[in-house]
């Protein structure tokens, strides 16, 4: 999974980027610091490894990892190449899903883009620039597909007119993402990567003293563009969020304590972006490695398999599965068999979260 963090210059991005991924991006208090996109692997957090990990005696611990992108601040007029244009429009295209960081927190050392802190107009001003984007390549498709229509091709025409549907939202700068598609166009839509079709999480950026309460004038702006948009929102310091990343687990846990924060930006944002994707994790255990492996919510076993190597897949057999829960009461995965904890599972069985499995399969 990989997530394009965007957002006006200076709103906090690269400071958010460094707090959830360490990678230590260049943080600046001037527009376009960040050229290149950074990208940072990050673990998520998942407590069920470590319990399985000491009931396994295991060697190694792999938790499922989350590919996180610090795309550069878009301006207006970046669909036209005004600040570092449609490079960075190009990186967006590549992700799964837009963390959108809005600045909500008022300090006059460090300088605005736009000159005042109008979380509306900021959001405003990239979901524009995106549409416009998205306008350009697909005004451009239906021009291309006008003539080739009069076939008669029906997924062709399916997707023209779904395209001509998108349009016209794009044109009065409505996102994608907020019109209904039915299943056939849903599968099309997918082929085209549209900036605006792709799910957004709002990380509302607050200061340190905003921390108690969370809500100011302008995270609750954000709060209302999410609701009307169908969008997420996460709120969080990334200032602080930064500051505890260089800190050990204890200090930081102590350092929480004292501001009042129960989770991490990080652990906000994965819970966030699993949602919004549909994902969970599976977990596999051994004495050699406990893991989380990552798939959609409604996959059934032989895809789950593939997800570890394509010959499990191919040559599935069945799947022994257990709760975390019940192994965990039982204390081992042949006390949970001996109490019938344990079941064989087929091809149609749908994968819950949590499951440990153990596959069986055909080399």
């Amino acid at each position: 999974m990989k997530i394009g963090v965007v957002g006006l210059p200076n709103v906090g991005k690269s400071s958010l980027f460094n707090a959830i991924t360490e990678a230590g991006a260049e943080s600046a208090n001037y527009p376009f610091c960040t050229i290149e996109p950074n990208v940072g692997i990050v673990d998520v957090p998942d407590e069920r490894l470590d319990v399985l990990g000491k009931m396994y005696n295991t060697q190694k611990i792999t938790p499922a990892s989350i590919e996180f992108v610090d795309i550069a601040g878009l301006v207006a007029g970046a669909s036209h190449g005004e600040g570092l244009g449609n490079k960075f429009l190009s990186h967006i295209r590549e992700v799964d899903a837009i963390v959108h960081v809005v600045r909500c927190f008022d300090n006059e050392k460090i300088i605005h883009v736009s000159g005042s802190i109008d979380p509306k107009r900021d959001i405003e001003t990239i979901e524009m620039e995106l549409a416009l984007a998205d306008l350009e390549q697909v005004t451009k498709i239906l021009e291309k597909n006008a003539k080739l229509v009069k076939t008669g091709d029906k997924s062709l025409i399916t997707s023209v007119n779904m395209l001509s549907k998108i349009k016209e939202a794009l044109e009065v700068g409505k996102q994608a993402r907020t019109l209904e598609f039915n299943d056939d166009e849903k599968k099309i839509l997918k082929n085209f990567s549209l900036l605006t079709a792709k799910p957004v999480i709002f990380v509302a950026n607050i200061g340190e003293e905003d921390l108690a309460k969370k809500d100011n004038e302008y995270v609750l702006q954000v709060k209302q563009i999410a609701k009307d948009e169908d969008a997420k929102v996460v709120v969080l310091s990334a200032k602080i969020e930064e500051e505890l990343v260089a800190l050990d687990k204890e200090e930081r846990e102590m350092f929480k304590a004292e501001l009042g924060i129960k989770t991490s930006g990080l652990e906000q944002l994965v819970v966030a972006s699993y949602d919004l994707l549909g994902l969970m994790s599976y977990l596999t255990a051994g004495e050699k490695e406990v893991r989380a492996w990552t798939i959609t919510k409604g996959t059934k076993a032989p895809q789950a398999a593939g997800k570890i190597h394509t010959d499990f897949e191919k040559g599935f057999i069945k799947a022994e599965i257990v709760s975390f829960d019940d192994l965990v009461e039982a204390g081992s995965f042949l006390k949970a068999k001996e109490k019938g904890k344990v079941r064989m599972e087929g091809k149609e069985y749908i994968v819950q979260d949590g499951d440990v499995v153990l596959f069986r399969f055909n080399n």
